[in-house]
């Protein structure tokens, strides 16, 4: 623990200010390896300002969207041609689909309010995106999603949170 804890020191000792503004970052999300390799997913964010990464934090936040919706859409493709015995998986994967084209949606909006040179919006757009995630998680209450379905709906409120992170430190909150 001691010699991880001196690599860890050293590591962000010998790094640029800009990986500081990570590390600030990450400090601040509820899974600070999360966030780090979430961030670090994008080749810009060593060089990144808090306007890059905020783009970053969205554009992650927004393929995880993304990629999620097709996963749904695709088990929805499936239920449809096995016939209606999947009614309930059904139900539930049509309230996820909702939940993440409002998700996907906000995102766009936010990655849109970035483009204007603000952050105004950028956290309440998040929490939006967030909350679609969350609608998922509830229409699975009782019985487990399916795993791709349980980690997407997970990762995007944590890439969610990282975006409300960099917008509150841009703005100065």
């Amino acid at each position: 623990m001691a010699i991880a804890f001196c690599l860890h020191q050293y590591y962000f000792a010998s790094i640029s200010p800009t990986t500081a503004l990570v590390d600030k970052v990450c400090r601040q999300a509820s899974s600070y390896s999360f966030c780090v390799r979430s961030l670090y997913s994008d080749s810009r964010t060593p060089e990144a300002d808090e306007y890059t990464l905020a783009y970053i934090s969205v554009g992650v936040a927004y393929s995880n969207a993304t990629s999620t919706q097709h996963y749904i859409s695709d088990q929805l493709k499936l239920i449809n041609v096995s016939g209606s015995s999947h009614h309930d998986q059904q139900q539930r994967l049509q309230m996820c689909s909702r939940g993440y084209q409002r998700a996907v949606s906000a995102l766009l909006m936010a990655h849109n309010d970035l483009d204007s040179e603000t952050f105004f919006e950028l956290a309440r757009l998040a929490g939006k995106a967030s909350s679609g995630a969350s609608d998922c998680k509830a229409a699975f209450k009782g019985i487990p999603p399916p795993a791709v379905l349980a980690k997407g709906n997970q990762d995007l409120m944590h890439l969610c949170e990282i975006c409300g992170v960099v917008a509150k430190l841009f703005s100065g909150m």
